[in-house]
């Protein structure tokens, strides 16, 4: 099943997250070659392709995971959840309608 990970950011996580982004897009990558990813990136906090230095207020993932508790499992052990840049972690199951 797909599982929707919505992450809330600690104020001003920007040097945080750039320091665990490289392990955090590792364990990204090993859902990708697993065909598990369905997306994944952050939320500007403003509105504009390029963010700059104004820092992200979270993050979305869905992803294929076995159960409810694999996913809880998986993101609990993120690394922005492990080096501090996350405030709140969402996971809910996830029903893809469209695009088919």
């Amino acid at each position: 099943m797909i599982y929707a990970i919505i992450t809330e950011d600690i104020p001003n996580s920007l040097t945080l997250r750039k320091n665990a982004r490289p392990e955090h897009l590792q364990r990204l990558e090993i859902l990708q070659n697993q065909g598990r990813l369905i997306l994944a990136g952050p939320f500007p906090t403003v509105d504009a392709e390029k963010t700059n230095e104004s820092g992200f207020s979270g993050s979305l993932i869905l992803a294929e995971f076995p159960s409810l508790d694999d996913a809880e499992t998986w993101a609990k052990a993120d690394p922005y959840v492990k080096h501090g840049v996350t405030a709140q972690t969402i996971v809910k199951p996830f029903k893809q309608v469209l695009p088919q």
